[in-house]
């Protein structure tokens, strides 16, 4: 399948941290066929150097690394950048999924898998990122919390929680359904927009850090509340 059928007119600038030097040059030259403007690293203190001296749009950053792990990559990207990342793992251990995701990456993507898929999920975690405030629709207000749509921020007191794009979008979603229990499939596809295969648990993990950002405490949520093998409710009604 051709990537360039699928190409959008922006030229958004990835970053792949990979290396495997046949890996790299493939996906390299898939992703520029698909519009997109690559460059890449083989080492995490490449990647970033590389990000300190130029920005990036997303970064898809493989676990294995020769001078340093992908999850310290991507814990020291988070001291200073929502930038998305779309985290690439040869493990089959779930804790290093779920570590990856609790630091801040935004998706993951087992190897070995089809280009194609890591297109489409790159493409999703790129349609959530918002470079600013922008026109759109008004801020949603729950008590103490405000969540801001078009700023793509929430925060509680006045004061920014911190959260990834995806997990902004997560947040939203619950709120644009405030009252009703989503089930974990139902909020995936109302985030992705699009059916892909993902880790079940994932959204689980998520929800915690968001739970961590937006709950006065998260052991005894009131904002996010779980109902036992149905999903997840947002209440309407918050202090």
């Amino acid at each position: 399948m051709n990537p360039m059928a699928d190409r959008t007119d922006r030229i958004d600038r990835i970053l792949l941290v990979e290396d495997d030097p046949r890996l790299s040059e493939m996906l390299t030259e898939y992703l520029g066929q698909a519009g997109f403007r690559v460059r890449a690293a083989a080492t995490g203190a490449d990647a970033l150097a590389q990000l300190a001296a130029a920005p990036a749009d997303a970064v898809v950053l493989d676990l294995m690394l020769p001078d340093m792990d992908g999850l310290d990559v991507c814990r020291q990207l988070r001291t200073h950048s929502d930038i998305p990342v779309l985290m690439l793992t040869a493990r089959g251990d779930a804790v290093d999924r779920i570590v990856g995701l609790e630091i801040g990456a935004d998706d993951y993507l087992p190897k070995p898998f089809e280009p194609r898929e890591l297109l489409a999920r790159l493409r999703a975690i790129l349609r959530r990122r918002v470079d600013g405030p922008r026109d759109g629709p008004p801020a949603l207000r729950f008590g103490r919390l405000e969540i801001d749509p078009a700023g793509h921020r929430a925060s509680v007191d006045g004061a920014p929680c911190e959260l990834t794009a995806y997990q902004f979008d997560l947040l939203l979603a619950l709120a644009q359904h405030a009252g009703r229990v989503l089930s974990r499939d139902a909020l995936m596809e109302l985030v992705k927009g699009e059916q892909i295969e993902a880790f079940d648990r994932s959204i689980d993990v998520h929800m915690s850090r968001i739970r961590a950002a937006v709950e006065d405490d998260p052991k005894k949520s009131r904002r996010i509340i779980t109902v036992r093998g149905a999903g997840y409710l947002f209440a309407k009604a918050q202090d």
